[in-house]
């Protein structure tokens, strides 16, 4: 089974108009309530791919409420901890030419419901999978990452790892199947500039001798970069009208682990991967099947040796 874990989910409040100004009244032509946090992201895609799935992490409030229902209406199954603060609002503010992102407080997390998130992480078994995506409230600092990548390890669980902290490189040496950085998170892990396609994949060798068995990363609309001990796969972004890029990391790696779980290849699954990612970028809401396969054969993979593609 997999299982996806998101410690600070949010309301995610898009308001689209054409402009934007600071400082006056402004008026939305469209605004929209999703449920947002990485990790149930990934859930809501593994669900719209008839990928099964169980969605973890904290909820409180009746923000938390909105995205109980939410879950409840698209079937994605869940089993959150409930607390009593309310789940943040990230608001989305959408203009004809560019999108800003104002990111909500996280709840305060108790010590009793880490404990028991910890519990039900310590039921997973060797043949799970856990993917652990998106940010920590400020009330839980970087080592919960660390203990859960550790439980994962030690029950032999399959670990999927999408954070932005620069502190990921110390979750290396749990072995994690895949983590999903973009370019800037790799150049902030790795302390180090990356200007070339070459730069970026040696970057991600390196991460892959740290400890992560696959990097996939992604580079926006110069396509994506997938890179283990076996092969170096670049992959170009299919054509298309981009609405929205909010979500399209997070499809990526739902789209990457629907694909894997059934074939176990590495190719196939970052195809299936960087289709995702591009159907959610144009689409207003998450990736659907449909729409996911009718990319397929638009992205092309080439392998990289040396300084050149093949």
């Amino acid at each position: 089974m997999i299982y996806t874990c998101t410690l600070n989910p949010s309301i995610d409040y898009r308001i689209e108009a054409d402009q934007f100004t600071l400082g006056q009244l402004n008026r939305a032509e469209t605004t929209t309530f999703y449920p947002g946090g990485k990790g149930i992201n990934v859930s809501r895609v593994l669900n719209n791919l008839a990928t099964d799935n169980i969605a973890l992490g904290f909820l409180g409030g009746f923000t938390g409420k909105f995205i109980l229902d939410y879950l409840y209406k698209e079937e994605v199954n869940h089993d959150f901890i409930i607390h009593d603060g309310p789940t943040r609002v990230n608001v989305k503010l959408k203009e004809a030419n560019r999108e800003t992102e104002i990111n909500g407080v996280g709840a305060e997390i108790t010590h009793q419901s880490r404990t028991d998130l910890l519990e039900k992480i310590r039921m997973l078994k060797k043949d799970d999978y856990l993917v652990l995506a998106g940010s920590l409230p400020a009330s839980i600092d970087f080592s919960f990452y660390e203990e859960i990548s550790r439980i994962c390890y030690e029950n032999e669980v399959s670990l999927i790892i999408d954070i932005s902290y620069p502190e990921l490189k110390e979750l290396l040496t749990y072995r994690p199947l895949l983590i999903k950085p973009n370019q800037d998170e790799v150049m902030r892990i790795l302390g180090k500039e990356l200007t070339t396609m070459e730069e970026i994949l040696e970057a991600g060798q390196e991460l892959h001798r740290l400890g992560a068995q696959n990097v996939l990363i992604s580079l926006g609309g110069d396509g994506a970069a997938l890179v283990n001990g076996e092969v170096t796969l670049i992959a170009n972004v299919p054509a298309g009208n981009v609405k929205s890029t909010v979500g399209s990391g997070d499809s990526m790696v739902a789209g990457f682990l629907s694909s894997y779980i059934i074939s176990q290849d590495v190719e196939q699954a970052f195809r299936y991967s960087v289709a995702a990612g591009s159907a959610t970028a144009f689409s207003h809401d998450l990736c659907k099947r449909d729409a996911v396969e009718a990319l397929l054969a638009n992205v092309q993979i080439n392998r990289f040796k040396r300084g050149r593609e093949q």
